[in-house]
């Protein structure tokens, strides 16, 4: 599909969750909304500027019949998607500048803002429910997880956060420790027992949700510059459960299979453009993926396109090797399981020691890697001998030719 003019920087995109629709918030303060087809055609459907100040977030009800924007100028907008027209307007919903919103519950919605700030509203009352004050610097992305009824958010601060949106206290239900490094997008993987978050540094942290939040299991290293948005890809590809679409400042959004981790291809190339936000279509479950950079228009590419030959290399290909202890695939034997546990039970703190070392020089590594500016080394490989537990191996492959 070619690519659509917006006539602006977009900041935030999302698609209707059941018509082939799909909203951005720009950087003038205008949401603007296209229709498309799976021939290549799109068409502008309503252009409105609730807002003189940029429009850095977009969320939307679960039926589509709603659209709610935020941004710069503080207020909370309700858009009616079938007209295009401002229905309602919570002025001064936060202190300072939102930077994303999404929609948790039929009757309940989240934002957060440039301080850390994260509040609850229900669209039918005027008021916040409720606001979260644990983080100090921007949020940074939301996540839900439905059947916990969680809000997980990531931080500028170096720190993710959960909030269990059933208690009536203002704290975190759970707060990881600090990172060494800002948090900007996050998304699940291994159906939800598993997280993947992106940081500045360009390093995949993966938290494990059994072992609480305190602190990543491992740390990916591969992306040259920082992992600003995060996806998941349709369900109804076989590998869904641990693949993800990863959007870099370096222009390229990326399909990147995790455990073992391999590159599967580049889905679409902004040039020297940093991506700001990447989304599927019919609510995930689509064809297509939008992406949205500085250059002022937004990309709709064809995953088939990019996944045609997925289950020829999953039968073949052994560009990716897996990951030793306990993100080994699913499917091993549930013995080691039971036997890899007892050991760690059983030397916590050599355990943590380990972790801890392996984390340290996976950031050294990448850290040198920009200094010498080597494009022609795996970024995926730490300049190491030894293979320790956490360490990821892949072939020189991996990102070559990117």
């Amino acid at each position: 599909m070619p690519d659509i003019p917006v006539g602006g920087q977009i900041f935030d995109l999302i698609f209707h969750p059941h018509e082939s629709l799909v909203f951005t918030g720009l950087l003038s303060g205008e949401v603007k909304a296209f229709g498309y087809d799976d021939q290549g055609k799109y068409e502008s459907k309503f252009t409105v500027r609730p807002s003189k100040r940029s429009c850095r977030g977009v969320g939307i009800s679960e039926d589509g019949s709603q659209l709610w924007a935020a941004g710069k100028g503080k207020a909370l907008h309700t858009i009616d998607t079938a007209t295009g027209v401002v229905i309602d307007t919570r002025a001064a919903a936060h202190d300072v500048a939102i930077n994303r919103v999404k929609r948790l519950l039929p009757h309940l919605l989240s934002t957060g803002d440039d301080d850390g700030v994260i509040k609850l509203w229900d669209p039918r009352k005027k008021d916040a429910i409720r606001a979260y004050t644990h983080h100090f610097d921007f949020i940074s992305d939301f996540l839900w997880l439905n059947d916990a009824k969680q809000l997980v958010s990531t931080s500028g601060d170096g720190t993710l956060s959960v909030i269990d949106v059933r208690a009536k206290k203002t704290e975190p239900f759970a707060q990881s420790e600090y990172q060494e490094d800002e948090l900007l997008s996050i998304v699940p993987i291994k159906g939800g027992k598993k997280f993947a978050v992106g940081t500045q540094l360009g390093i995949l942290s993966i938290f494990n949700r059994r072992n609480g939040w305190g602190d990543c299991v491992d740390r990916i290293p591969g992306h040259p510059q920082s992992i600003d948005t995060l996806c998941n890809v349709p369900s109804y590809y076989p590998s869904s459960h641990s693949t993800i679409l990863s959007g870099s400042s370096d222009g390229l959004l990326r399909a990147v299979q995790l455990f073992p981790t391999k590159l599967l291809g580049v889905v679409a190339d902004h040039g020297e453009f940093p991506i700001e936000r990447i989304a599927v279509d019919r609510a995930g479950e689509g064809r297509w993926v939008g992406s949205a950079g500085h250059e002022e228009v937004l990309k709709l590419t064809d995953l088939r396109e990019v996944f045609e030959d997925e289950n020829e290399d999953e039968d073949g290909d052994g560009d990716g090797e897996k990951v030793d202890g306990s993100d080994s695939e699913d499917g091993e034997d549930e013995d080691a399981k039971k036997t890899q546990q007892n050991e760690e039970d059983a030397n916590p703190e050599e355990q943590a020691e380990e972790r801890d070392a392996d984390s340290s020089e996976d950031e050294e590594a990448v850290l040198e890697r920009k200094k010498r500016k080597r494009k022609d080394k795996d970024p995926l490989h730490a300049a190491k001998k030894t293979k320790r537990r956490n360490e990821v191996e892949a072939k020189a492959s991996f990102f070559a030719n990117l």
